[in-house]
């Protein structure tokens, strides 16, 4: 399920919160030429975040609402944990600047770090984000039109209709050829409810929008 915000021409956001993360994590450093250094800060402060995914490996499976219940149980004492390592370990002296800035980071950023705390639907990595927004990313330089404050947010608009499609399983060219046609009689202005159905994870969406194979496993998250 994503978490919907709803636009006024149209549709959807797959609105992405928490930060958790493998950004967080690299920014725990390991000695030179990257190897572990047994008892260095870096490796302690990694051990942590570790933790934490393996909690979220155990816990893939469950429903939302047993997510939350299991990151209360499990995963808020490893968090406690860190940040008091974090407040202890920032109080200490280091050269080691990049462990400086990976304290810093986690300071800064607390409030979205534990985003994921709050509703299991979140993930605790933003991993499958950035891997939607790869594509994107790499092919910015052909987006000419998105010169403008309003045609960037009309790109990021229908992109982010074309990979929220995706991720529900439906074939997007259909699925946008849907909305154009029947978007423009809908009424949706003075009746936004009924804007619903049209999401992609309703079941009232037509047969002909849905994929009829599969994704490759690799391309799932």
């Amino acid at each position: 399920m994503h978490t919907p915000v709803i636009t006024k021409q149209v549709i959807i956001h797959a609105a992405y919160a928490g930060r958790t993360d493998a950004g967080l994590y690299r920014k725990y450093p390991f000695g030179q030429q990257r190897q572990r250094i047994k008892g260095s800060k870096g490796v302690e402060g990694r051990e942590y975040i570790n933790l934490l995914f393996k909690v979220e490996k155990e816990i893939e499976d469950l429903s939302f609402e047993e997510k939350k219940q299991k990151h209360q149980e499990a995963s808020q004492p490893i968090l406690d944990a860190f940040w008091t390592w974090v407040e202890k370990t920032s109080s200490m002296q280091t050269t080691d600047e990049k462990l400086t800035e990976a304290l810093t980071y986690s300071k800064n950023q607390r409030k979205y770090l534990t985003t994921f705390m709050e509703d299991g639907r979140i993930l605790i990595s933003n991993n499958l984000c950035e891997a939607k927004i790869k594509p994107f990313a790499t092919a910015r330089c052909a987006w000419l039109f998105a010169d403008t404050p309003k045609g960037a947010h009309a790109n990021a608009v229908l992109y982010t209709i074309a990979e929220t499609t995706k991720a529900n399983n439906l074939d997007v060219y259909e699925y946008i050829k849907y909305l154009l046609e029947e978007m423009p009689n809908n009424d949706h202005i003075r009746h936004p409810e009924v804007l619903d159905k049209y999401l992609p994870w309703s079941d009232e969406l037509p047969d002909p929008c849905r994929l009829k194979t599969k994704h490759r496993k690799c391309l799932k998250r």
